[in-house]
């Protein structure tokens, strides 16, 4: 899979947006890979493209070596999208084998509904599913063309806890197969947690992009916190270590790849009151890379260039 230089731009002339910006991107078979970002930072508008759902405006999409629609055409790509109904008053089985027989050479059924979990359900009527098997219903549909790669767009936005956990079991199981799948999140967790290669999108660019930890490094790998206790904070970002600062009431957050170094300068001129050492978060690494203006952030989208 691979973006070159691909730009998609919404609107008219006087007030367009940008929503993919100039994107270069290569993803390896059998890679787990999480495209991570606030709401509007470009995530669905690259799976459109991805999909063929949209062309780009300048730039090239391939997919396993085809056009994108092709490559859709030929059951190679799997996709579940935000939206779409599944048809009602049909069974999950009846549904799965439809979509398949619509690929020259799909998965078997049963097969696909083992993947997604859905085995035990196969003759129930999909108006009768929760929310959460109607979530692996649709993975399921997405498997049965048996694709090299799958495509997930938000996948897990509005279930719980469970049935989250749930859902990336079966992608799991799928993943383990040695297909290659690519899902867009702004959860944080479910990034670090399922994918082996994190692409952080903002404002429609690539700002990150690696591994969790590889990320978190690249914004300071640990967390030094402070009290303020009145002090201004001037400075504090040009201590040893340090690659950026926030100020939240009244404790100053150092982002630093040496804690160490970064305490001793602090004890030295006497600004010790209330010190914590932390590991930072992705969470942490994310803000770091995606708020405009934040010290450290140059720095770190650098790093990971």
């Amino acid at each position: 899979m691979c973006f070159t230089g691909a730009v998609k731009t919404f609107g008219r002339a006087g007030s367009t947006v940008r929503a993919v910006d100039g994107i270069d991107l290569t993803i390896e078979r059998g890679a787990t890979v999480a495209l991570l970002g606030r709401n509007g930072a470009g995530k669905s508008t690259t799976v459109g493209l991805l999909l063929g759902l949209d062309v780009p405006d300048s730039g090239t999409v391939r997919l396993l070596g085809e056009t994108p629609d092709r490559a859709v055409r030929a059951g190679l790509v799997g996709a579940m999208l935000q939206d779409g109904r599944p048809i009602p008053r049909v069974t999950v089985r009846e549904l799965v084998a439809f979509v398949a027989s619509t690929y020259p050479r799909p998965l078997p059924v049963a097969e696909a509904l083992a993947l997604a979990g859905m085995a035990e359900y196969a003759d129930r009527r999909i108006d009768k599913l929760s929310g959460g098997q109607m979530q692996r219903v649709r993975f399921a549909v997405a498997l049965a063309g048996d694709p090299d790669l799958i495509v997930l767009d938000e996948p897990t936005s509005a279930l719980d806890v469970e049935a989250r956990r749930a859902f990336w079991d079966s992608m799991r199981s799928y993943a383990r197969r040695g297909n290659t799948v690519l899902f867009s999140t702004h959860h944080l967790e479910e990034a670090d947690e399922n994918a082996n290669r994190i692409v952080v999108l903002d404002r429609g660019r690539i700002v990150a992009d690696g591994t969790g930890e590889t990320i978190r490094r690249a914004a300071g790998g640990s967390l030094v916190s402070v009290d303020l206790a009145g002090r201004p904070a001037d400075g504090l970002d040009s201590l040893p270590g340090v690659v950026g600062v926030d100020v939240r009431g009244g404790r100053a957050l150092l982002r630093t790849d040496d804690p160490d170094a970064t305490v001793v300068e602090l004890a030295r001129i006497g600004a010790v009151r209330g010190i914590r050492v932390s590991g930072a978060t992705l969470e942490d690494a994310f803000l770091a890379l995606t708020s405009p203006g934040t010290p450290g952030t140059a720095a770190a989208k650098e790093f990971l260039r």
